[in-house]
């Protein structure tokens, strides 16, 4: 049995390799919530004509770069910076904003947190509450916003509750984060897997709110986390500006350059990997919801919630027996506001989905 102190993140296949003696490469991971299809066939087939860009220094303004993201994320490109990863775009703006007191919404990925902390700021939490599906109440969120908090941030789709904010919700909230002069960072790492993503994305409103930066990345859409290509989307000029100053003159490679005017285009992939997801999340969702042993939440990204009922089970029991069979799931009672009755699984290839669903639920009646 591991020990309570022992949790893994998806990434962390090299230690579960020495922990277990599996090799990394027999394991299907369920934790890291990255695209199964892997990465672009475009872009595999492609990428490798452009090798001899990295005999030159990126274009400083990755122009080319940018106008495909505008044409894919629906945006201006003059809005667009890009960065190496989203969490170092995370990091810039952080720095920039340099807010004295945070308000996040909680359970959420940990590195909001840690990088206002590193920059000297306070952080409290907005509990999601689990008596509500873990969906956000916006009138009672609004409540609790006040003219002492610099920065609200907010992951939609939320990791790990796969709970969404709509865009009508999110108007309301800017329009009172303006009135309290609080800047919105919306990390949207997970919102090209939503099936009603125009109705999800705050992108749209960068050009109206000018306290709103937007947050994506290629990690796990594009399931290229080692690409570390991320961008950001803003209308604030002042912003824009000042992060241009602080960042290093080439955020990303010559290489990530290509590799993301190659990925943004690629439509059918993007099809693919779409219809891939809603089929599967139906599909388990709706198993999982009528089993004996556990409570799924609703989930509208590649990741679902899941609570455990059986009381002669937790999650580190749940990890222990899906890994022996080289299956790895998140044991999630490290999310803030969770507990060892809590796992995130995402979505993977239906033959692989299927055996995790009968190493969660074989032994029930």
């Amino acid at each position: 049995m591991i020990k309570h102190k022992d949790h893994f993140h998806g990434s962390d296949l090299e230690l579960i390799e020495k922990i277990y003696g599996i090799k990394k490469e027999e394991i299907v991971s369920f934790s890291a919530n990255v695209n199964p299809l892997g990465i672009s066939p475009r872009l595999s087939s492609d990428l490798s004509e452009h090798i001899h860009c990295i005999e030159t220094y990126p274009d400083r303004e990755y122009t080319d770069l940018r106008k495909a993201i505008a044409s894919y994320a629906g945006c201006d490109e003059k809005s667009i910076i890009v960065g190496n990863g989203s969490t170092e775009l995370i990091s810039l703006f952080i720095q920039v904003t340099a807010p004295k007191r945070a308000l996040i919404l909680g359970p959420t990925y940990s590195e909001y947190e840690r990088e206002i902390t590193l920059n000297g700021g306070r952080t409290s939490y907005y509990p999601l509450k689990e008596d509500g599906d873990f969906v956000l109440n916006p009138d009672d969120f609004i409540s609790h916003l006040s003219d002492d908090i610099d920065l609200i941030v907010l992951c939609n789709p939320n990791n790990p509750t796969s709970s969404v904010i709509r865009s009508s919700t999110m108007r309301k909230i800017l329009d009172s984060c303006k009135e309290h002069d609080i800047n919105v960072m919306v990390d949207e790492t997970y919102v090209e897997f939503c099936e009603n993503e125009r109705d999800i994305t705050s992108v749209g409103l960068t050009s109206f709110y000018n306290n709103l930066i937007v947050l994506r990345g290629t990690s796990k859409f594009f399931a290229a986390p080692g690409l570390r290509l991320g961008y950001a989307i803003t209308g604030n000029e002042d912003i824009l500006k000042e992060i241009n100053q602080k960042k290093n003159p080439w955020m990303i490679s010559s290489l990530a350059e290509e590799a993301g005017k190659i990925m943004f285009t690629d439509t059918d992939y993007i099809r693919a990997s779409k219809d891939l997801i809603f089929s599967e999340r139906k599909r388990i969702y709706n198993i999982l919801k009528d089993s004996r042993g556990y409570r799924p939440y609703y989930p509208h990204a590649n990741f679902m919630l899941i609570k455990i009922l059986d009381a002669d089970q937790n999650s580190h029991s749940l990890f222990e027996r899906c890994i022996k069979k080289k299956l790895m799931i998140r044991d999630c009672s490290t999310f803030p506001f969770l507990s060892d009755r809590f796992i995130r699984i995402c979505f993977m290839m239906p033959e692989d989905n299927d055996r995790l669903l009968e190493a969660l639920t074989g032994d029930m009646s």
